[in-house]
């Protein structure tokens, strides 16, 4: 085995490591540090931009499968995981199936009309607005003493489930935010968002499947959009390493969860943008 696919394996599974420590300990799923990693390794190995984001959001997306499965299993056990929200006894009140919905429609129909730059931009400013929520925001903050039902998870729920589905990431990074801002602990909105992460992940990977299928340019072993060989070393690491961080996750205070959080995203918003603006 040629050396430089032996540094891609372990590289790869180092990756899925620290993303499945960041699913459990910040419910982000690993996206926002899975899609920019595997954006860099695909335009070192010379993929086009285009192809190299696509790629990565695609993977990062059915890597968020395993992970948040793994992840909000962790958080049901420590009582942390708000089933309300993810599947009411009306499906039609359940945030998880229209983020579902909104995940599909964005990987089959949106992502195909932005190119790979659009992509990045649009990952760059969504995670960094939301890590500073994180960092300068004010716990007691809040817009509703609860998370909306009513017209809000049709709503609310296919916009940002077809937002989190453009850029690889699970529901953590948005879904933390709202749901603080709507009266949940961090810790009961970790878990929750943990969970609704899976309905992301699985539609979003049908929909990029479907909609790279003959796309030209892709790495090998890939079907549509999605990378196999990525997907299969990432989920493999990252679902030894979920638990370790929904462990750490119930050991640190609220304040410092919300900082330490806050300060990874933008760190990440910042390079991505930095990238794209200098290219």
């Amino acid at each position: 085995m040629e050396p430089q696919i032996i540094f891609m394996i372990i590289g790869l599974l180092v990756l899925g490591a620290v993303a499945g420590y960041s699913a459990g300990l910040f419910g982000v799923g690993g996206g926002a540090i899975i899609v920019p990693a595997l954006y860099y390794t695909y335009l070192a190995l010379g993929f086009t931009q285009d192809i190299a984001m696509h790629t990565a959001v695609a993977t990062s997306a059915a890597t968020i499968i395993v992970t948040s499965l793994r992840s909000a299993y962790s958080h049901h056990q420590h009582g942390a995981v708000d089933w309300q929200l993810v599947w009411p006894r009306n499906p039609l009140q359940s945030w998880g199936v229209w983020i579902g919905v909104g995940a599909l429609l964005a990987a089959l129909i949106v992502s195909n009309w932005l190119s790979g730059e659009a992509l990045v931009l649009i990952f760059g400013v969504f995670i960094g607005a939301i890590a500073l929520q994180f960092i300068f925001g004010r716990p007691d903050w809040q817009l509703a003493k609860q998370v909306p039902g009513g017209i809000a998870p049709p709503v609310a729920g296919t916009v940002l489930g077809g937002l989190c589905s453009l850029m690889g990431i699970g529901f953590g990074s948005i879904g933390v935010t709202l749901m603080v801002l709507c009266g949940k602990r961090i810790h009961r909105a970790i878990g929750t968002a943990s969970a609704l992460g899976f309905f992301i992940g699985a539609p979003a990977t049908i929909g990029y499947i479907i909609s790279g299928y003959g796309a030209s340019g892709r790495p090998i072993y890939s079907l549509g959009y999605v990378s196999v060989i990525g997907f299969v070393l990432i989920s493999a690491s990252s679902f030894l390493f979920a638990p370790l961080g929904a462990k750490t996750a119930h050991k640190l205070s609220q304040s410092r969860l919300r900082l330490v959080f806050g300060v990874c995203l933008l760190l990440v918003a910042l390079n991505m943008i930095r990238k794209t603006l200098l290219a």
